[in-house]
């Protein structure tokens, strides 16, 4: 079971909208738009994936974690190291 189970058609629904601002980049771009109207979006749809992101840490922290902190030992460090990885990715990004 993943953490997003509970949210999953709501975050398929942010990925498609997501993918719709990219397809409008994308025809901005092939359109010759001004480049700071262009940046404008790029920082939109960064922002959305980024909440997108964010969403999914907080399910995966409050279910997949939690539950291997219940199960505890290797399996609980293992999930934090992970969690922790994961969270590092995203501040680099």
């Amino acid at each position: 079971m993943v953490g997003y189970e509970d949210n999953k058609q709501d975050v398929l629904k942010r990925l498609r909208r997501i993918e719709g601002q990219v397809r409008g980049l994308e025809r901005m771009v092939e359109q010759d738009t001004y480049c700071i109207d262009v940046l404008t979006q790029v920082s939109a749809a960064t922002k959305a994936l980024q909440a997108v992101a964010l969403a999914l840490l907080d399910d995966h922290l409050s279910h997949c974690v939690v539950d291997a902190a219940r199960e505890g030992g290797d399996v609980a460090e293992a999930k934090v190291k992970e969690a922790s990885d994961a969270i590092a990715r995203l501040v680099r990004s």
